[in-house]
């Protein structure tokens, strides 16, 4: 257990941020899959889905929450899913 304040603190924040990061992952996650799904099935609603996936990604890269080369990983497979399906 932390001893001084400053590391009292530092425990607090951490719990906080790991929080937020995790919602984070969690609603990429989601939009991914919802996506991948929305395209593979010729949803009417993908590029819209595809949209959003895409800058929700490169929101999550601007936090560093994902890593960039992640981020452009599974921007390109989106994409190539895409293009083959459309």
């Amino acid at each position: 257990m932390a001893h001084t304040h400053h590391a009292i603190k530092d425990i607090r924040k951490t719990k906080k941020r790991a929080l937020r990061n995790k919602k984070v992952n969690v609603n990429v996650k989601k939009l991914r899959k919802d996506t991948r799904s929305a395209i593979e099935k010729n949803n009417k609603k993908r590029d819209d889905l595809l949209k959003e996936t895409l800058k929700t990604l490169d929101k999550a890269v601007q936090r560093g929450i994902v890593k960039k080369n992640t981020a452009a990983r599974y921007k390109s497979r989106l994409m190539k899913l895409y293009n083959k399906n459309k």
